[in-house]
C-alpha cells in the first residue's frame, strides 16, 4: 500500500506548554508553541508541524510518538498494553527529525508521513505525538534532604497532540444528550453526553445558543470523541456576560470544521434551569 499523507493545514494554532512535573507554564528550558496542535494523514499528501521556542534561552526538544486512550470523560490516559491497531499505529508512523535544538524565536519543521503494511485493514488508527524539552546539563549541587532521603526535583516540559491516520472511506455519526446545569470549579457551568458511532473519531466545537441572542452562552472548542469510546462527558463554561441568559430553553450544537466549511454533527435542544 503507498504511504499516507495528509493535507497541510494552513491556519496555525497554539498550544500552551504541558507541564509534566512542574506547577510553572514557562521555565528556564524554554517555552513551546506547536502548530498546528492536531494532523490527519488522510492518503493525499505530508504534513508538518512546526515548533517554536519562544523562551529566552536555547532549548532542546525529543519528539516521540506516544499512544494514549481516551476516558468516558474526555481525559487521555498512557497505554502500558498496546492492542493490534494501536500498534500498527505506532509502527506506520514516519517523522524526522527526531530531536531538535532551537534558539529563541526560532521555528523548526517537523515532517510527518504514515507508510501502511500490506493487508491493513481500513479504519483509524491514533498516536499522540510528545515533543519534550531536555533539561539543559545544570552544575552538581547537594540534593535536598528529607527524614534521611535525598532527592531533587527536575521539572521536564512537554505538549502533545494528536496525530491520526485514516485509511478507507470512515464515517461517523453524533449525538448530544442529558444536557443540564452544573457547578464547576465553583461557576456555572453547562454539562452534556456526546455519543459516537462509526468507524472514525469526532472533532469540533460544541456551542449553546439562546434564542434571540446571537453569540453562544457557552461554547467550547477542539472537542474530540475518539474511535474507542462511543460516548464522553463535556462541561462547558457559560459565558459571564450571558449569564442570564442561561435559563430556558437553548439549542446545542456539535460542529465539525471541513474543507468545505463547519458541517453540524448534531444538534438537539433542551431547558436549562
Amino acid at each position: 500500500m503507498a504511504s499516507l499523507f495528509s493535507r497541510p493545514i494552513a491556519k496555525f494554532a497554539l498550544v500552551a506548554p504541558l507541564l509534566l512535573a512542574a506547577p510553572a507554564a514557562r521555565a528556564g528550558v524554554g517555552d513551546l508553541l506547536v502548530a498546528p496542535t492536531r494532523v490527519v494523514l488522510d492518503g493525499r499528501r505530508g504534513a508538518e508541524v512546526i515548533l517554536n521556542n519562544i523562551g529566552d534561552d536555547v532549548a532542546t526538544y525529543r519528539v516521540t510518538a506516544e499512544l494514549r486512550r481516551m476516558t468516558p470523560e474526555g481525559n487521555l490516559v498512557d497505554v502500558t498494553e498496546p492492542n493490534a491497531g494501536e500498534k500498527a499505529a505506532q509502527e506506520m508512523l514516519l517523522y524526522a527529525p527526531r530531536r531538535i535544538t532551537l534558539p529563541p524565536n526560532q521555528p523548526q519543521a517537523i515532517r510527518l508521513s504514515a507508510r501502511a503494511p500490506e493487508g491493513l485493514p481500513d479504519g483509524e488508527y491514533r498516536v499522540h505525538m510528545l515533543f519534550r524539552a531536555v533539561p539543559p546539563p545544570r552544575p552538581q549541587v547537594a540534593p535536598e534532604k528529607i527524614e534521611g532521603v535525598a532527592f531533587q526535583l527536575r521539572p521536564i516540559y512537554g505538549v502533545t497532540i494528536p496525530v491520526i491516520i485514516r485509511l478507507g472511506h470512515l464515517e461517523a455519526k453524533a449525538a448530544i444528550a442529558n444536557v443540564h446545569k452544573v457547578m464547576a470549579d465553583g461557576k456555572p457551568a453547562i454539562s452534556l453526553d456526546i455519543s459516537r458511532n462509526g468507524d472514525r473519531s469526532t472533532f469540533g466545537a460544541v456551542k449553546v445558543f439562546k434564542a434571540g441572542v446571537a453569540d453562544p452562552i457557552a461554547m467550547v472548542n477542539g472537542i474530540a470523541v475518539y474511535t474507542e469510546v462511543g460516548k464522553r462527558s463535556v462541561t462547558i463554561p457559560i459565558d459571564p456576560a450571558q449569564a442570564a441568559n442561561a435559563n430556558g430553553q437553548v439549542t446545542v450544537q456539535y460542529v465539525e470544521p471541513t474543507d468545505t466549511g463547519p458541517v453540524t454533527l448534531a444538534e438537539t435542544s433542551a431547558v436549562l434551569r
